[in-house]
């Protein structure tokens, strides 16, 4: 069996690198990490989430919107926030839209989503005591013991 130990980055494909950086820099605070060229021409760029997971964002996409939820393929990224309603002051503040009122879900967490300008959805999640996923870690814990 494959150990897998994380997951090392996201990526996604924009029309518009500009547009999406300034909204993953200067809007959720990424920090740019690096740059790679192919052919003379820029190819990828890396935003750090935390010093070993990335977002990789290749630009000289195609269209105008990232595929709607219900299609095959990438459907989310979700950042964890230590706090649900701070963040949302932080998301007000700043002018970002929730396309997803703020609430404590199926599984107990508390989120709220956004979108990039190019479609890509994010979900903001603070992972609660009484959640499913922290049930779930608190047991796989156990069992390690």
């Amino acid at each position: 069996m494959l150990t897998i130990s994380s997951i090392a980055h996201v990526a996604i494909r924009v029309k518009d690198i500009d547009r999406i950086l300034d909204f993953y820099i200067n809007k959720l605070g990424f920090s740019e990490m690096m740059r790679l060229d192919k052919d003379g021409k820029l190819w990828l760029v890396y935003l750090r989430i935390t010093d070993d997971q990335y977002l990789e964002i290749f630009p000289d996409g195609e269209g105008d919107r990232a595929a709607e939820r219900e299609v095959v393929g990438f459907n989310h990224l979700c950042l964890a926030v230590p706090d649900i309603h701070k963040a949302v002051a932080e998301l007000d503040a700043l002018g970002i839209e929730r396309i997803r009122p703020t609430i404590k879900a199926a599984d107990n967490n508390w989120q709220t989503w956004i979108e990039d300008p190019e479609g890509h959805r994010i979900e903001l999640m603070q992972m609660a005591d009484d959640s499913l996923q922290f049930q779930a870690i608190e047991r796989l814990k156990s069992q390690r013991k």
